[in-house]
């Protein structure tokens, strides 16, 4: 077993607790076996991917075709990803491979929170931007340079933006730390996940480095996604005419999903077979966390 697993994933969550937006929590949590047995309860479904709708690059079983019922009955079906690694173009392709019925305009991601609130930077500056080759980070429409291993990149950035962890390296960590404890500049954080469930592992994500530097450094980062409620925003304003206590947030996560769906005051779901606990006893966690989801289904 990786000693990334849940409860260290758990534990990473809870030590930056106090970043974390606050709410309020039903007193215990409503079982159900799917979204079929609530779905008369609400309009709008706010979907996670990761651990809902897929896990890594496979398709959790039904996933579609709870999608395409919950459509046919007449609900909005949104995915509300912090997947920020691409863009949501990209993301489409991948559901629509999966079977899941989406446009694109189902799809509101941490990166798409970003973009809408990157800050104007001096002439001649540019951002540090943590990424992949693939990341396509010119549809931002921002002045950038890929972090990789040039010391100079890092010392001459105006601030630092954080999608993806796929190519990044603890050496590249190190210079970035070291680059900003020579001069403090902003820091955006494209998906506040600390981890992300891949399979048989969890992977570190941009969220993980973005706190880290927080706390090692005391340079308050700026975090776009769940639980924030930037992209709560974003979806609510795809959907202008939600009643939001018609609207569930469905997750695998308690300090992303269900934290940040009741802090914006809708009702939450989380989904536990499949995700971050799946394989675990996941009451421990919401009786240690305090973090109560209105529902509790193993899949969707």
């Amino acid at each position: 077993m990786s000693e990334r697993d849940a409860v260290w994933a758990l534990q990473q969550y809870e030590a930056i607790r106090s970043v974390l937006p606050a709410a309020h929590m039903p007193k215990k949590s409503v079982h159900a076996e799917n979204l079929g047995e609530i779905a008369d309860l609400f309009d709008t479904f706010l979907l996670d991917a990761f651990g809902v709708l897929n896990v890594g690059d496979t398709a959790i079983a039904g996933a579609a075709q709870r999608a395409q019922m919950l459509k046919d009955m007449g609900k909005d079906v949104l995915v509300l990803t912090n997947g920020a690694c691409f863009p949501a173009e990209q993301a489409l392709k991948k559901f629509l491979s999966f079977g899941i019925p989406l446009e694109i305009a189902d799809i509101v991601s941490s990166r798409a929170a970003l973009a809408a609130a990157i800050p104007p930077l001096p002439d001649s500056g540019f951002w540090g931007v943590m990424s992949t080759q693939n990341s396509h980070v010119e549809t931002l429409g921002i002045p950038w340079k890929r972090l990789e291993n040039d010391m100079s990149i890092y010392d001459a950035a105006s601030g630092f933006i954080l999608l993806s962890t796929l190519e990044w390296t603890e050496a590249q960590q190190m210079l970035l730390q070291e680059s900003l404890a020579k001069v403090a500049r902003p820091i955006l954080v494209g998906n506040p996940d600390i981890v992300a469930p891949r399979g048989r592992y969890l992977s570190l994500e941009p969220g993980y480095y973005g706190h880290k530097l927080g706390s090692e450094l005391k340079i308050q980062a700026k975090f776009f996604g769940k639980p924030f409620t930037n992209i709560y925003d974003l979806a609510f304003s795809r959907l202008p005419n939600i009643d939001p206590s018609r609207v569930v947030m469905v997750g695998d996560t308690l300090h992303t999903d269900v934290l940040g769906g009741a802090a914006y005051g809708i009702k939450t779901a989380l989904v536990t077979d499949h995700g971050l606990f799946s394989g675990y006893d996941y009451k421990k966690f919401i009786e240690q966390t305090q973090i109560v989801p209105d529902f509790i289904i193993p899949t969707i």
